[in-house]
């Protein structure tokens, strides 16, 4: 187990997925957490189970961090809590615009743009100067397979390009930021088996199980992944063991964006020998 100690740390979207998977995982290494969500009922369960488990958790909820106002309401939260920020990890996400980019519409667009790229920008922004101001600090950027690869038959032009311009400015806060101690790291998950995914995986409807296979099928390990096994790797960014990492993305894909063009790689369970 990674210790992080007395570190303190905010994640958004802690309703479920991926952020109720980062709470548990951060909390049982010991961090203090405050999460936040717009989704009250969900987010206080996160905490209940934060807490049955023996950690510490505090939350904001409902919240939607993506306006200044809230984002530094919750950033004071954390420091009247606790003294301190260690590590802001920007895991909440909207992917409102989905299909071609033809029937793309600006309502869909402008909305994925404010939850997937200004809304970190807006978190980060309320955070930095307590970072700049202790010497240093972690942030988290959760970008996605799409900044790299269009993933077909899964579709939106909005999704990408929010992902894409997250990674960037990824690269930006940790040129920045380095001066002050401060790193930034990207994390990039391929396809994961999430409350946001679950029609691909529920068998209710045919369509969209065809579209949940599709996607495994390209994936070289064979499955998709888990909301842990992705805030696994956000606790390794978080420790000691990877004070050296900065500026880059860290993709949790299952070798998918590696092999994505190789004719000649099978899923795992598809391969056969070759003499």
């Amino acid at each position: 187990m990674l210790n992080l100690d007395g570190k303190v740390v905010l994640i958004s979207g802690t309703a479920g997925g991926q952020g109720r998977a980062a709470a548990l995982q951060f909390a049982a290494a010991g961090a203090r957490v405050l999460g936040g969500d717009v989704k009250a009922d969900e987010a206080e369960e996160t905490v209940a189970m934060v807490r049955r488990a023996g950690g510490t958790m505090e939350s904001l909820h409902p919240i939607d961090v993506s306006t200044p106002e809230a984002a530094k309401r919750w950033v004071d939260k954390a420091i009247e809590a606790w003294g301190s920020i260690d590590v802001l990890y920007n895991n909440a996400g909207q992917m409102r615009a989905k299909g071609p980019f033809a029937e793309t519409s600006m309502e869909d667009w402008n909305a994925t743009l404010l939850y997937e790229l200004t809304m970190p920008f807006v978190c980060t922004r309320a955070v930095w100067p307590h970072f700049v101001r202790q010497g240093g600090g972690l942030v988290i950027n959760t970008g996605s397979i799409s900044a790299h690869l269009e993933l077909m038959p899964l579709r939106s032009c909005a999704h990408g390009a929010t992902k894409a311009g997250l990674l960037g400015l990824t690269r930006m806060l940790a040129a920045e930021g380095a001066a002050h101690g401060i790193r930034a790291i990207s994390l990039s998950p391929g396809v994961v088996r999430s409350p946001a995914t679950a029609r691909f995986w529920s068998g209710e409807d045919p369509q969209q199980t065809a579209v949940g296979e599709a996607l495994v099928r390209k994936i070289p390990l064979g499955r998709e992944a888990s909301c842990e096994e992705i805030a696994s790797v956000a606790v390794f960014l978080a420790s000691p063991m990877a004070a050296y990492i900065n500026g880059t993305d860290i993709l949790v894909d299952g070798g998918l964006l590696g092999v994505a063009h190789h004719p000649y790689i099978p899923a795992a369970g598809n391969a056969s020998s070759v003499t």
